[in-house]
C-alpha cells in the first residue's frame, strides 16, 4: 500500500486524478487534487478536488448533492496520476451529463467498438424504434410470454452444450442466453444499472460448503 509520500505532485503541487464510475467504469471527469484534498478525500470517502479557477478547495456534490464515494484510490507507474474509483450520486458532469466526456473526436473504421452497455442501447432502439425484419423487434412485438419462452430455451441449450463439455457450442448458447436476457430487461424496464448495482450488494459467500464446515 503506497503511502501518500510517495507520490510526485507537480511544481503547483497538484495531481491529476481521473475519476471513473465503479459500476459502468466509464471515465467521468479529469479533476486535480492537492495534499490536502486527497487527505480529506480519503479520509471522508468521497472526493474532494483543487479549483484550478477559483483557487480553492471543492468537494463534489456539495452544493449539486452529486457526490462520489470513493471505492479505490490507484497511483500510476510512475506515481503522478491517480484514478479515482467511486460510487456516485446523480452525474458528473456540471452540464448535467453522466461524464464528462461525450464529445467524440475519433472513430475507427476498421475497429468497431463493443460493449454489453452497447448492445442494450441497440435493442432498446429496436423497441422504441421498431425495425421491419429486425428478430429483436419480432420479440418485442409479440411480448413478454415470447421472450421468456426464448430465455427458457437458450437455458436450456447452455446446458445440454455444458453437460457433453463442448466449451466452443457452450460460448455460443451463452451469448445466445445473454441476448434473450437483455431483451427480457429492456421490455421489463431493468437498466444495466440496476443489475450492476444488485452485483456489487452481494457477498459471494457457499452458504452450503460453509454450513458443512460447521458441523
Amino acid at each position: 500500500m503506497l503511502n501518500i509520500n510517495d507520490l510526485k505532485f507537480d511544481d503547483r503541487g497538484l495531481i491529476p486524478a481521473i475519476v471513473v464510475d465503479y459500476l459502468t467504469r466509464d471515465v467521468l471527469t479529469l479533476a486535480y487534487m492537492n495534499r490536502e484534498s486527497l487527505e480529506i478525500s480519503m479520509k471522508e470517502r468521497r472526493t474532494c478536488f483543487w479549483s484550478r479557477s477559483r483557487n480553492e478547495l471543492w468537494r463534489k456534490g456539495e452544493t449539486s448533492g452529486n457526490v462520489q464515494h470513493i471505492v479505490k484510490i490507484t497511483a500510476d507507474c510512475d506515481r503522478d496520476a491517480l484514478t479515482v474509483l467511486v460510487k456516485k450520486e446523480g452525474p458528473a458532469c456540471h452540464t448535467g451529463a453522466e461524464s464528462c466526456f461525450n464529445d467524440e473526436l475519433f472513430i475507427s473504421d476498421e475497429i468497431s467498438e463493443f460493449s454489453v452497455r452497447g448492445l442494450m442501447k441497440l435493442i432498446e432502439g429496436r423497441k422504441t424504434d421498431p425495425t421491419e425484419g429486425s428478430y429483436t423487434t419480432y420479440l418485442f412485438q409479440k411480448g413478454l410470454d415470447k421472450i421468456l419462452k426464448k430465455v427458457g430455451e437458450e437455458s436450456t441449450e447452455v446446458i445440454i452444450a455444458g453437460k457433453a463439455e463442448d466449451k466452443a457450442e457452450t460460448v455460443y448458447e451463452i451469448c445466445d442466453l445473454i441476448y434473450h436476457v437483455l431483451v427480457l430487461m429492456v421490455e421489463m424496464g431493468i437498466s444495466y444499472e440496476d443489475i450492476m448495482k444488485e452485483l456489487s450488494s452481494r457477498h459471494v459467500v457457499d452458504h452450503k460448503v460453509k454450513q458443512e464446515k460447521m458441523q
